[in-house]
């Protein structure tokens, strides 16, 4: 990076944005195995956020690898570029007062824990979509594992690819048992709990 790029300091500082939103900033991270609920969860969630006048935001792993990140492949190397890029525009909501929320398959802990020090201590929480492979198998809405498993696509997590389950996510989403509005119930318990909302 050049030593001529110096950060612009807004003029809105991020305390101004949460006393005037009334809510925490910060990310809630989905993470888990293709079809294990996340986009839906997260939507969910954020469905409810808005109801609840929070200021919100979802990215979701489909959806940006359509434009800011269209250019990455799947290989390991490009797999943490994605969630670096994309912890890097979560900050920026986060800084903006909003909550934002990412459902990325991201399934290495190193690439997660990375965001993590992105943010403040209380900015990131991990959530934990937990679902075993026969289940998000056994949904497959896009056809992804029949496909990885006839060998079109390559490194498919939980396929051909590994996934890193987190060690200490804060909040843990078993989908095997739990339906979405119990997961969802569960994610804004979490953050009444903290008083990041009302």
């Amino acid at each position: 990076m050049s030593n001529h790029i110096v950060w612009h300091q807004s003029s809105i500082l991020k305390q101004d944005r949460r006393k005037h939103n009334q809510h925490h900033s910060c990310i809630l991270w989905f993470t888990g195995l293709s079809a294990a609920g996340k986009s839906t969860i997260a939507n969910e969630v954020a469905k409810s956020l808005f109801q609840l006048n929070v200021q919100q935001t979802v990215l979701d792993g489909d959806n940006i690898r359509h434009g800011l990140n269209k250019d990455l492949g799947f290989s390991d190397d490009d797999r943490t570029e994605n969630i670096r890029r994309i912890g890097e525009v979560a900050k920026l909501f986060v800084e903006n007062g909003q909550i934002v929320l990412t459902a990325f398959i991201s399934p290495f802990q190193a690439d997660r824990n990375l965001v993590r020090t992105l943010v403040e201590e209380d900015e990131f929480i991990e959530v934990y979509v937990q679902c075993s492979v026969e289940t998000c198998e056994s949904r497959d809405p896009k056809g992804l594992y029949k496909k990885a498993k006839n060998g079109e696509i390559k490194n498919f997590t939980g396929i051909s690819s590994p996934y890193e389950a987190p060690l200490h996510p804060e909040i843990i989403l078993d989908t095997d048992k739990l339906s979405i509005n119990e997961c969802v119930e569960s994610v804004l318990q979490y953050l009444r709990n903290k008083n990041y909302i009302g």
